[in-house]
């Protein structure tokens, strides 16, 4: 059977191609046809053209299941750094491959089971990490791999692997030049796309949402605030909005309404996540999408260009790095847990990565690391579900592989200088910012959760779940009860693993 587009089919496709102009003028496709079929020819196209090497041609956030009729084997791929989900696994004879675990898990003749592994990791870490998931014998594709299955054998190929390669030749300013010149080109695609024509930004304090905002098309900014002092960012990205001419919104956001959210949250995420921040995101969707079915948002750039304090920190020789969050040290799991699995260890997703990344530079090496497990296992699970499960297409340009591109080659000492984290980014940034704010220190999206939960006005229904019958399949009650009034009496900082544990057990009673 000769290879036409007539022979292959799209199964599955979620995500934005983003250069699809430059596509389209390759592969001999016409690009005034509606997004929806010009989608479906540009990965038909490319499938044809370039194989397995077909992803590597796109830009954007993508996973697509294509059927091969002409060889009858079934080819699946997600973008270089797993922007949108998709997960597999064996269905009786049958390969199902899915970007909605729980369209998987629903399957008649799937056998649904907890995979207490991940529960084990998930506790040290605080999210569900490489490729296992909560459900045995389902498994997330990675990012920048393809999947592929004949009916017999199934194969994983890796077509991208985020390493750095510093270039020395270019001065900071030159580094500077290039990355706008790349946010230009990425942001005139957004601007040049005539089905997008009306788009909103989120906006927090930070140097990465502000710059997005700056350089974009977006016209009116959004971000969630709270009555609390030391986590409301809405007055500087009020500021912000003022300075750039734009309009401005802002969703409050009361504990009553955040507790409530949580359980929806939980149950559109598909597994459990530990990040507070997800619900708060999700109630910022909700308020955006009262006005605008299009959202900006600046994930990417702490991870390409070095944002966090764990970036800088400086390593023992003999430690591997576990990426930039874990919530519970080794010993804290065992003691929760009533089936503490001595062979399970948190190092077991980083190994092979940690291998690979020999070589290089300290900084590049938790780079790599980040964005190949953190990135994608929080912040995008995180920002995809949510959005998704709101009814709004959010769009990250800032993780546009492109930008990666000038992040690999740009040295460590311009990503830390001055006393700032990700500098030359800034320096790039502070040609559309002032530079108050372009220099502005990292304020993060936090969220005051960690007051709330400890708040006996609204932890009741906490305070239920960590001690109900779900809690005692898994957790050692003393255990629980020393965590839960440690936290109460004062330790704070305790507010996460508390989270991370209320968030699994919402989860396992919505899905068990």
């Amino acid at each position: 059977m000769t290879k036409t587009t007539d022979s292959v089919r799209i199964q599955y496709f979620s995500g934005y191609i983003r250069n699809y102009k430059k596509l389209c003028a390759e592969l001999g496709i016409d690009d005034g046809l509606s997004r929806e079929a010009r989608e479906q020819a540009i990965l038909k196209a490319a499938y044809l053209k370039w194989g397995f090497d077909a992803p590597k041609h796109l830009c954007g956030m993508f996973a697509a299941v294509l059927w091969d009729d002409a060889e009858k084997k079934l080819v699946a791929f997600r973008d270089q750094v797993g922007q949108k989900q998709l997960f597999y696994a064996m269905c009786g004879d049958d390969l199902i491959c899915s970007g909605d675990i729980d369209a998987i898990v629903k399957d008649q003749r799937f056998e649904k089971k907890l995979n207490k592994r991940m529960l084990q990791q998930y506790l040290f870490y605080g999210y569900p990490i490489g490729e296992e998931t909560f459900y045995e014998n389902v498994f997330k594709l990675m990012p920048g791999h393809v999947l592929e299955w004949d009916g017999k054998n199934l194969s994983l190929q890796r077509y991208f692997f985020p390493a750095f390669e510093p270039d020395n030749s270019k001065t900071e300013d030159e580094w500077a030049d290039e990355i706008e010149k790349v946010v230009e080109e990425i942001l005139g695609e957004e601007r040049a796309d005539s089905e997008c024509p009306y788009k909103e930004s989120f906006l927090s304090g930070g140097v990465d949402s502000s710059y997005l905002f700056a350089a974009g098309d977006a016209q009116c900014a959004n971000t969630v605030g709270y009555a609390e002092s030391g986590f409301d960012e809405s007055a500087l990205a009020r500021q912000t909005a003022e300075v750039l001419g734009k309009d401005f919104r802002v969703k409050m956001i009361a504990p009553d309404e955040y507790f409530a959210r949580i359980p929806e949250v939980v149950a559109k995420m598909g597994q459990p996540l530990g990040d507070a921040s997800a619900v708060a995101f999700s109630l910022g969707c909700a308020a955006v999408k009262e006005h605008a079915d299009v959202v900006y948002s600046g994930e990417g750039i702490d991870e390409f260009f070095g944002g966090y304090n764990a970036h800088k920190r400086e390593l023992p020789k003999e430690w591997k790095y576990l990426t930039c969050s874990h919530i519970m040290s080794t010993d804290v799991v065992k003691s929760l847990m009533l089936d503490y699995d001595e062979s399970v260890s948190p190092e077991d997703p980083v190994d092979q990565l940690w291998q690979e990344v020999q070589g290089q530079d300290p900084l590049a090496q938790k780079l790599t690391i980040d964005i190949s497990l953190w990135l994608e296992g929080d912040i995008y699970l995180n920002t995809d579900r949510t959005s998704t499960a709101c009814g709004i297409e959010l769009h990250t340009p800032f993780s546009d592989v492109r930008l990666f591109d000038v992040a690999s080659r740009i040295p460590a000492q311009f990503k830390f200088a001055h006393d700032q984290n990700k500098y030359v980014f800034r320096k790039a940034a502070s040609r559309k910012l002032p530079g108050e704010v372009a220099f502005r220190k990292k304020v993060g999206f936090a969220v005051p959760v960690r007051k709330w939960l400890s708040d006996s006005r609204f932890n009741k229904p906490i305070e239920d779940k960590l001690f109900g019958e779900a809690s005692k399949k898994f957790f050692d009650q003393n255990a629980v009860k020393k965590l839960w009034e440690s936290f109460i009496g004062g330790e704070e900082l305790l507010w996460n693993r508390v989270y991370a544990i209320y968030a699994f057990l919402i989860w396992y009673d919505l899905k068990f």
